[in-house]
């Protein structure tokens, strides 16, 4: 037993008005358990506690969107004839900082199950990639390392990485970016939904065991990167791309059974997100017995199994009867597959290990929508935004040796060629690539069909950071004109904002007009924002990253 007070909480990443929040929610004091089950939902990474008010002005439907954004775990756009297109970029910036390798690679798997956890088949990933300057060997290691893992999943899984940026800055030295984009094709009738409900019905875990690794991911994403969490490479995620490819025949192979129910990855918090968020959503309850969880590492206490962030896992939740079915699905694929609990009525995620109830938490007051905190930041305009647009053209000196200004621009990181980078990814597996990298934008054919798809990753850090408004309208039109350009019609956006602290009213100054500006922008060019993420505390000491 462990004593559990405010200064506990505030380990955990809680406020002391959270915490208060959780007396309120609980009527009582939280155990062990149920503090860490709050402190990762709760967290900026899962609760989006900071964001979610102004992400909500942003145009989140309408068009061809068959689901608002933040609906599922990806957005899902109509390609007509009874297909669909889901896709969805995350950020894995934190982990790749830390363990750029496992960082970047489980990113990619991330992303990928959020897109077939929804009965779409990825046909092509994409990355957006942020580095300070390679004059400093610890940057150049987490290039060399996150390329390798992005190129190493996505090529085990036989997946295409049609295209990307890489942008080398000094602000992103000690805090790189690693957003990485999946896209999948999923025939309508098919679609999966992240639901739990129907009184009795079964909940399964798919996949992989259950180990330590990633245990408070969530949390650690949602501070600073300090000497002291650097040095945490237990919360980054170990990833095993032919797992995945395993779980992911398996997963669409299940999507099209009529006694599916509902599906989800456990990604950041695991378990206790997909159990919280899947019964929240059925306006259901959820009971499960850690005893059944299948475990790769003996005497793991139920605060670790209900926080391990263990990839290549699932929750499925079927109708009563077909246990059977599932197992032979799972068997056919070598995935283990073991029911752990089953939905109720009762609204509560209520778990037991070694015998008792080790946690009962109203499943709706974790999530976000519900009853996780949503705070109005305080916001101010930094003084170096009127001081750094007082610039002229004419302040530069004219420069007298024009071939020396061209070998030095060919020369720049940012200009010359990325073929360093891009021929480390398979972009033509599957056949259907028909503009892979260095195009304007990436162009991929859907087989079978007339139809092709046209795809862009964009930003521009130092336009967001000089006016985060009007370089956040540039970074969505400079995505729409590659687009364009390749002769494709833009449908759909979504997001990857990667801001400092949100505390800093400065930076959440950046991030307010930054959103404001997508949307603006989203709405002339009516491509509705089908979801995305937020990435945080994205500095180290007193230097944050450009606005990106």
């Amino acid at each position: 037993d462990q004593i559990i007070d405010l200064q506990l909480a505030k380990e955990h990443g809680l406020s002391e008005e959270e915490f208060s929040k959780i007396l309120e929610i609980l009527g009582r004091e939280p155990n062990y358990v149920e503090l860490g089950i709050f402190s990762v939902m709760w967290s900026e990474h899962c609760s989006y506690k900071s964001s979610i008010k102004m992400l909500k002005t942003l145009p989140r439907d309408g068009g061809c969107l068959l689901v608002g954004a933040g609906e599922e775990n990806a957005g899902l756009v109509d390609l007509g004839d009874g297909l669909a297109m889901a896709f969805k970029i995350e950020s894995h910036n934190h982990p790749s900082a830390v363990e750029p390798y496992e960082g970047a690679a489980t990113g990619v798997g991330g992303i990928m199950r959020d897109v077939f956890t929804m009965g779409a088949r990825p046909i092509a990933s994409m990355n957006s990639l942020r580095f300070g300057s390679l004059g400093r060997a610890r940057n150049r290691f987490l290039l060399d390392h996150v390329v390798a893992g992005i190129a190493d999943y996505g090529n085990c899984l036989g997946i295409p990485t049609i295209g990307g940026e890489v942008v080398i800055e000094d602000s992103y030295s000690g805090n790189c970016l690693v957003n990485a984009m999946s896209l999948g094709i999923v025939d309508t009738n098919h679609v999966a939904s992240a639901i739990a409900k129907g009184v009795g019905n079964p909940v399964f875990i798919v996949g992989s065991t259950t180990g330590r690794d990633g245990i408070h991911g969530a949390t650690f994403a949602s501070v600073e990167l300090t000497k002291e969490t650097e040095s945490k490479r237990s919360n980054v995620q170990v990833g095993d791309p032919f797992t995945e490819k395993l779980l992911m025949e398996a997963s669409l192979e299940l999507t099209k059974k009529s006694w599916l129910v509902g599906m989800q990855d456990m990604g950041a918090a695991g378990i206790t997100c997909s159990c919280s968020e899947m019964s929240a959503k059925g306006k259901s309850g959820i009971k499960i017995d850690l005893d059944k969880v299948p475990l790769r590492e003996q005497s793991m206490s139920a605060y670790e199994i209900m926080l391990s962030e263990s990839q290549e896992r699932m929750l499925v939740v079927i109708e009563t009867g077909f246990d059977e079915e599932l197992n032979d699905i799972f068997k056919k694929w070598e995935l283990d597959c073991t029911r752990v609990g089953e939905v109720t009525d009762s609204g509560m995620l209520e778990v037991y290990h070694l015998g008792g109830k080790v946690v009962e938490i109203p499943s709706e007051a974790l999530v976000l929508g519900g009853g996780a905190p949503q705070y109005d930041m305080p916001v101010r305009e930094p003084d170096y935004f009127s001081e750094i647009n007082n610039f002229t053209i004419q302040s530069i000196p004219k420069e007298k040796d024009y071939n020396k200004t061209l070998l030095t621009l060919l020369s720049a990181p940012n200009i010359t060629s990325k073929q360093f980078v891009y021929r480390q990814y398979d972009s033509t597996v599957r056949s259907n690539t028909v503009q892979g990298p260095s195009g304007d934008a990436a162009i991929i054919r859907l087989k079978g069909t007339q139809k092709g798809l046209a795809i862009s990753t964009d930003c521009n850090g130092r336009y967001v950071y000089l006016n985060p408004r009007i370089g956040s309208q540039i970074a969505v039109a400079e995505s729409a004109r590659n687009v364009v350009c390749s002769g494709g019609e833009p449908l759909a956006i979504t997001n990857c904002l990667n801001f400092g602290n949100p505390q800093d009213p400065e930076i959440y100054w950046q991030f307010k007009e930054a959103v404001t500006g997508i949307g603006e922008a989203c709405r002339v060019l009516n491509t509705p924002v089908t979801g995305g993420n937020v990435s945080f505390y994205n500095e180290t000491g007193d230097t944050a990253v450009y606005p990106t």
